[in-house]
């Protein structure tokens, strides 16, 4: 095995593990909050320019994205763990097997994630009770984004290993052109082709699809670390195992999240197309805001994927008290920043002729009840993703599952009692659950760990 010639492009292994952090996660999260960006754009746009039942529509299939997007996330940052673990044990040729394999083994579910996201699609939106006057801009959006599926897992496989190794900022840079081309795509179908829902998914997925290829050029052209050569394009069992174990339970832990928050959407779609589209527009603001969270989540699967490479798991520990920290004190001025800026945000998605008074209080009844929880949501990020970038891949997917029968619980509780607050409450009770079970499970794993350590 070659352990030399590795260039560290960021060795997370060193230095007092709060700075590290910060300066790993700050482009994180920039990067996130642009690729929010490519979805509000399309909102925004279609809002505006198309109207406020075709922005019920987009937002309609928010959910389904999650699902399909959260998915492929799972799968190509499952795959980068071994990457992470190899680069931290200094195995060069380790990293460039994993990287090619993963690649592989991503061509495969891309064929399998678009075959069965385009023929369930039409049962999936009527399952969940999609409006009559805005189904088939929803159809013809979601079909899109499912056609063109390819280019959202390999921006997010090619970035997933640049921040295996350390590289946070090349995919924030690839990113941020991508979502500037996103809004010039945007306005360019939407108002010069008059192509509606449709020209926003063929901007979401054009853009993405230059991501990834700007990734990848990078990735053979500055980062020879990550570079498989010829002899490394095969499927390789160990490694095929490996990334699988990982990359299934992470996916499905998506996968799992995602079909609870389908079952509070379908809770939503029955109050009709104005608090579809008042809901739609005030998640796409908490999501920006929130985004941090999941840059810190990203941020410990790297962190904890390199130190446990390396063997060092007191380090862990210490980045995990740290990550914490921070999350506590983003949380607090997230909750503030998404209520300050919640009304003049809404602005941005609707034309004038939308009465603001009627969409506020949809709107406001979800934000108010969500920011009430966003540290529980914090810590889910922290104590799953650290867990994922040491291997353990069965317990995060079981905080989905804890998510997915909090979800489903208030979700139908609400439905059976015609209750809107309650169908908003689906998401801060699935953040309790989560938050408590993945908590649970991370000093358990933490103990594992010491315990295989200490025997070795």
């Amino acid at each position: 095995m070659k352990k030399r010639g590795l260039i560290m492009e960021k060795d997370m292994t060193n230095g007092r593990p709060l700075p590290v952090i910060l300066k790993f996660v700050l482009p994180l999260i920039i990067g996130n909050i642009f690729q929010q960006l490519y979805n509000m754009a399309d909102t925004i746009i279609v809002g505006r320019f198309v109207g406020s039942d075709a922005l019920a529509a987009v937002g309609s299939t928010g959910t389904i994205m999650f699902l399909i997007g959260g998915f492929s996330q799972g799968i190509t940052a499952g795959f980068s763990v071994l990457t992470a673990q190899r680069f931290g044990a200094r195995d060069e040729d380790g990293v460039k097997i994993s990287v090619a394999n993963g690649i592989l083994l991503s061509l495969i579910f891309t064929a399998v994630i678009s075959t069965f996201s385009i023929l369930g699609m039409h049962s999936l939106l009527k399952l969940m009770n999609t409006p009559e006057n805005i189904f088939q801009d929803a159809y013809t959006y979601i079909m899109i984004i499912s056609a063109g599926i390819i280019a959202t897992i390999f921006y997010n496989l090619f970035s997933s290993y640049l921040r295996a190794v350390g590289n946070s900022k090349i995919p924030l840079i690839f990113l941020v052109f991508s979502a500037v081309l996103n809004v010039i795509l945007d306005l360019v179908f939407i108002i010069n082709f008059k192509m509606g829902v449709a020209g926003a998914a063929c901007a979401t997925i054009l853009s993405q699809g230059v991501s990834a290829v700007l990734c990848l050029v990078y990735i053979y052209t500055k980062m020879p670390t990550l570079a498989p050569a010829r002899q490394h394009w095969r499927l390789h069992g160990k490694e095929s195992r490996h990334q699988l174990s990982m990359g299934i339970p992470m996916a499905l832990q998506f996968a799992i999240t995602a079909s609870g928050t389908m079952i509070m959407q379908s809770a939503i779609n029955l109050f009709g197309s104005t608090a579809v589209a008042s809901f739609t527009a005030a998640s796409k603001v908490q999501n920006l805001v929130t985004q941090g969270m999941m840059a810190m989540g990203q941020t410990m699967a790297a962190y904890s994927g390199q130190n446990f490479g390396k063997g060092d798991i007191g380090r862990i520990r210490q980045g995990v008290k740290a990550a914490l920290s921070s999350c506590v004190v983003y949380s607090i001025g997230a909750a503030v920043l998404v209520c300050v800026l919640l009304k003049p945000a809404l602005g941005l998605f609707f034309t004038g002729d939308v009465d603001m008074n009627t969409v506020l209080p949809w709107a406001k009844t979800y934000i108010y009840l969500s920011v009430i929880f966003y540290i529980p949501l914090s810590t889910i990020f922290v104590f799953r993703n650290t867990m994922q970038g040491c291997g353990y891949g069965f317990l995060p997917m079981m905080g989905g599952v804890a998510e997915l029968i909090a979800r489903m619980v208030v979700a139908l509780i609400s439905m059976a009692l015609t209750s809107y607050p309650l169908a908003c409450f689906c998401d801060p009770a699935a953040w309790v659950a989560a938050a408590v079970f993945t908590g649970v499970s991370y000093i358990f794993v933490m103990k594992d760990i010491r315990k295989k350590y200490e025997t070795a």
